[in-house]
């Protein structure tokens, strides 16, 4: 009987290692949903439709599991082989290795998609394997044990005394049973990995505790630093790469990169790079439930506070805009009362939650609105390379800008980070000189060069209404015949496909070609097909790489392309 224990462990093993390799995927969404459990689980029903894509093959290998274990077990059912190796164990044997090759299948297959963003084997991911291959060993074991309660006559597990033709009969039924157990977790292996998920989840918390508080010791103990947190529904990212151009003007400034804007994000930044010699530190804050601007506040403890607009954006998890409204003013709340907030005026939502801010306030934008405005600009001109305006101060003097920034929602940008700049002692000249530096943000309006005679726009990251709007009005400033790839917007709730229906209303004024992805190809057909466009030139595509390959077929010299949104991987695979 050892070996019949070592033989049951090892498919426990491999069984559990096969699963492993499916779940993998799953890991991958997890991960891009920043660890969120409530985002895992509203991902399940995707999981489950990819799942379905493969039902056939998974079908096919089954069955052929079945048909081996029919066979193997009909060789010889009431012999067995040196060492009591009996031809029903040598049958599940072979079940798990196949399975562990389906599984093998499965993640060669994931792995040959193209990825954005490749699932990072973190010391969180390596846990979570753990756990998870834990999991499945012990739902086995549990599965073993109360087959072999039900198969056997506890008299005969007692005394051992079973014939060999009767033993093997019942391994068949074990191994059935088995072949049962694999398709099980076929099915349920996304809510299995939710289940291991949640039994780490205090482990991941303890951890995630103690280094929050850490950083913000550390963060703490530099009273001497100015701390600006600057949040929004969009332009967060461009915002601080912004104000951290400008104000190395004067201060040595550490921005967090890229779109670092979670608590855990931001507390690596401080952990890893953030020390004593630096004057200013700028923090993005986003946010998909209310309290998590709160949190990070907690963390950073900003004395100034930049909002750069508030709009339907993130709907699916804040669900209603009275949420998304609520968690963006958590940032003025946390403010100190010797702190300053900044706020748009050229955003209804804005103005109003600047009418009713208390402490020190200011007020920037393109025009002014019944409010006193510390920065605004005038004059502007846009074009294909770029922006000029003339800048005002709260003094009434002005200066002149130019950027490199593409579009209308740029100038707005850099007028917030310009008031801010202000406030901290920078002088219209130090301003300007700052807004000249700085370079356009990847993947946000960014102008790509290119040898072949074509412009391309990549606004390829979180697309929002606003900025559809933005990025059509700066298309229609190139000369040439303007094309536009887009997958639509996103995460926006029941709101989604009205968005999209006028987001394709929009269109059908700016562009020549549109080239859809399908996840909302349907709603932006029908917007652009009311508003009269030419139905020949409507592309619908099921991913984007057939989208770019739809686009070398009509590229010529002088075209102008705007890639408007790029979905995570977790909506288009």
């Amino acid at each position: 009987m050892i070996i019949v224990d070592f033989m049951y462990l090892a498919i426990f093993i491999i069984t559990a290692f096969a699963s492993l390799l499916i779940a993998l995927p799953y890991i991958h969404i997890f991960q891009l949903e920043s660890y969120k459990i409530p985002q895992l689980f509203m991902r399940l029903r995707e999981a489950g439709r990819h799942l379905r894509r493969k039902l056939p093959s998974w079908l096919l290998a089954i069955l052929a599991q079945l048909v081996l274990l029919s066979a193997l077990l009909s060789t010889q059912i009431d012999g067995s082989l040196a060492n009591g190796w009996s031809f029903p164990y040598i049958a599940f044997l072979v079940m798990a290795v196949l399975f562990l090759l389906e599984a093998l299948w499965v993640f060669l297959s994931w792995k040959q998609m193209p990825s954005k963003k490749p699932l990072k084997y973190t010391h969180r991911v390596v846990r979570l394997c753990i756990v998870f291959v834990v999991v499945i060993i012990a739902l086995q074991f549990v599965w073993y044990v109360l087959l072999v309660i039900i198969s056997y006559p506890v008299e005969a597990l007692l005394t051992g005394k079973l014939s060999f033709m009767e033993y093997d009969f019942r391994l068949a039924r074990i191994g059935l049973s088995a072949l049962l157990f694999q398709w099980l977790l076929f099915l349920f292996l996304p809510r299995l990995l939710a289940m291991a998920a949640i039994a780490v989840q205090p482990v991941e918390t303890a951890i995630k505790n103690w280094y929050f508080n850490d950083a913000r010791k550390k963060l703490a103990g530099f009273t001497d630093m100015i701390k600006i947190g600057i949040t929004g529904s969009y332009g967060k990212t461009s915002a601080k790469m912004i104000l951290a151009t400008i104000l190395r003007e004067k201060y040595k400034t550490l921005a967090t990169p890229s779109s670092y804007n979670t608590p855990m994000g931001v507390t690596k930044v401080i952990r890893e790079q953030l020390d004593g010699s630096y004057q200013v530190f700028i923090a993005e804050m986003g946010a998909r439930h209310v309290g998590d601007i709160a949190e990070m506040c907690r963390l950073v403890s900003p004395k100034y506070g930049l909002i750069t607009s508030i709009g339907p954006q993130h709907l699916e998890t804040f669900f209603t805009m009275e949420n998304i409204i609520k968690t963006k003013y958590e940032l003025v709340e946390a403010l100190p009362k010797d702190g300053m907030a900044f706020f748009p005026g050229d955003n209804d939502i804005c103005l109003e939650l600047y009418r009713k801010t208390a402490g020190n306030k200011a007020l920037f934008g393109m025009e002014q609105r019944g409010e006193p405005l510390c920065m605004s600009a005038g004059d502007v001109t846009h074009g294909p390379r770029g922006s000029t305006f003339t800048l005002t101060g709260p003094d009434g003097n002005s200066v002149s800008c130019t950027t490199k920034l593409l579009g209308g929602h740029n100038v707005q940008n850099t007028l917030g980070c310009a008031a801010v700049a202000w406030a901290l002692g920078l002088t219209l000249h130090e301003i300007s000189q700052g807004i000249g530096k700085v370079e356009p943000v990847e993947h946000r309006m960014q102008l790509i060069p290119t040898t072949n005679g074509v412009a391309v726009i990549d606004d390829a990251f979180n697309s929002n209404p606003a900025g559809t709007r933005a990025a059509l009005e700066v298309l229609r400033s190139f000369p040439g015949r303007k094309i536009i790839i887009t997958p639509g917007l996103v995460e926006l709730g029941g709101s989604e496909f009205a968005e999209n229906k006028a987001f394709g209303q929009a269109m059908a004024a700016a562009v020549d070609i549109a080239i859809l992805v399908a996840r909302n190809g349907i709603a932006m057909k029908q917007g652009l097909e009311e508003a009269g466009f030419d139905q020949e030139n409507i592309i619908v595509t099921g991913r984007l790489a057939e989208a770019t390959t739809a686009l070398s077929r009509l590229i010529k010299v002088g075209d102008v392309v705007l890639f408007e949104n790029d979905l995570p991987d977790h909506y288009e695979n």
